[in-house]
């Protein structure tokens, strides 16, 4: 039976093809967010949120027009509806702009844990205090806990176009996130960690409490190392940050308008035989998986670079419409107040077989990158960077001091084509991930 929302939807794409509408699509999203934070072991903020609203898509001759609404009422709704077909009036005409049609086959998915909306606040904030708590238990030097926050969120999905695609799916997350401060006489580092888990059970307080400090209390005493070549160890955070620059190159709509530094190297070998990434928007526990993207069209585990090959590009249904292939599912929808954009669901680097001790362990003389500073200053077409860096210093295979202020500097595909040890602690940070990796040699200035 249908829901109240795909009604509504329905209404609203049937309201636009009686006012001149070709085709029509409306998506709606309704969700609820819980932020708790806390110092000291007290509640320092609580907010609880709430969005809702609708956006719809027409096409009249070709061209298309949007609007959106957070008033689901008839006479608001109306006005959205004219005011997309008065938008389509002044678009240029894009034929290759079109709606999906329904798939034979969605994926199943169990996305809604009932345990995040049951959960008592109380139960919550205890989770936070936890964190908090375990982090301070790890060293006395730990000083300063700047946040320790617990969220959640639960969402539905709706979205109906004339094509006869009726799609509604209940989704929810929850994470946790921590910054702190260890001080040791005139020094003081920082340090963190976060997760967000599709499951309540999954997430561990302690653990990231932990993680925090141990990040911040290992860099006390960090000085200035020595500028040289050496072999670089990626920890899998850091690694996680080079994805975000890899992922704009990975989009069609990038390399349709000459922004990707991939264009027309399909089938070529751009990166180290090791490397290995993938896009996987039915990923089970993903915290970016869904059933449809924000198109309606199933989404799907797409494999971007195989064994160091690009195998090709993330689309949505008009990338794949300029190319003549299908959509890979990764059209992307924000919230209800845009359009399908093409962008990433569940993007990680495939696990490798080594440990990280293992990886650090073949290094004679080598840096272990723990923090990055001016990573999204690189040059997602070029694939140029320049980065400050802080670490661990690499001897005979073990970490044996901290270091800080080195500059390490290169290019995107050379780094992932000089890669030549991929761990197998595979680690999501949000929708994104990687294994620790390690790099045979790089730059580094003291």
């Amino acid at each position: 039976m249908p829901s109240l929302y795909e009604k509504t939807a329905e209404n609203a794409v049937h309201k636009a093809l009686q006012l001149g509408a070709k085709m029509a699509e409306a998506y709606i999203s309704n969700g609820k967010n819980m932020v708790v934070e806390v110092r000291g072991g007290e509640v320092e903020t609580m907010k609880l949120a709430g969005d809702r609203g609708m956006g719809i898509r027409v096409f009249v001759d070709g061209s298309t027009g949007f609007s959106f609404t957070t008033d689901l009422g008839d006479t608001a709704v109306d006005d959205m509806i004219k005011q997309a077909l008065a938008n389509a009036s002044f678009a240029e005409p894009e034929p290759r702009r079109t709606l999906t049609r329904p798939s034979a086959k969605y994926p199943q998915m169990d996305l809604l844990d009932p345990a995040i909306g049951t959960a008592t606040v109380e139960h919550k904030i205890e989770m936070a205090r936890v964190m908090e708590n375990a982090a301070r238990a790890v060293d006395p030097r730990v000083s300063i806990v700047e946040s320790s926050t617990y969220q959640d969120g639960e969402t539905e999905i709706t979205l109906v176009n004339s094509q006869g695609v009726s799609l509604h799916y209940p989704g929810a997350y929850c994470g946790m996130y921590i910054a702190l401060v260890a001080g040791g006489g005139d020094d003081s580092q920082t340090g963190f960690a976060f997760d967000y888990r599709l499951r309540l059970e999954n997430l561990d307080p302690a653990r990231l409490g932990k993680e925090a400090a141990h990040r911040a209390v290992r860099m006390l005493g960090a000085k200035p190392g020595v500028t040289q070549q050496a072999p670089v160890v990626l920890e899998p955070y850091i690694a996680t940050g080079f994805l975000r620059v890899l992922v704009p190159a990975l989009s069609a709509e990038a390399v349709q308008k000459g922004r990707s530094l991939f264009a027309g190297k399909v089938d070529h070998q751009v990166a180290s035989e090791l490397f290995n990434i993938i896009d996987d928007g039915t990923l089970a526990n993903g915290i970016a998986s869904a059933p449809f993207d924000g198109e309606g069209v199933p989404t799907s585990k797409t494999a971007l670079i195989e064994k160091g090959v690009l195998k090709g590009f993330l689309h949505n249904t008009y990338t794949a419409a300029k190319d003549g292939v299908q959509s890979t599912g990764n059209g992307i929808r924000a919230s209800f107040k845009g359009t399908p954009e093409v962008g990433a669901t569940n993007f990680f680097v495939q696990p490798g077989q080594m440990t990280a001790e293992q990886i650090t362990g073949e290094i004679d003389n080598g840096l272990y990158i723990t923090e990055v500073m001016g990573l999204h200053t690189a040059n997602p077409i070029s694939g140029d960077f320049s980065f400050g860096a802080s670490g661990l210093w690499i001897e005979n295979g073990k970490t044996v001091r901290p270091v800080r202020g080195m500059a390490v500097a290169g290019n995107i595909v050379e780094l992932i084509k000089n890669i030549d040890a991929v761990g197998d602690d595979l680690q999501f940070f949000g929708g994104k991930g990687a294994p620790t990796l390690r790099i045979s040699r790089m730059s580094i200035s003291g």
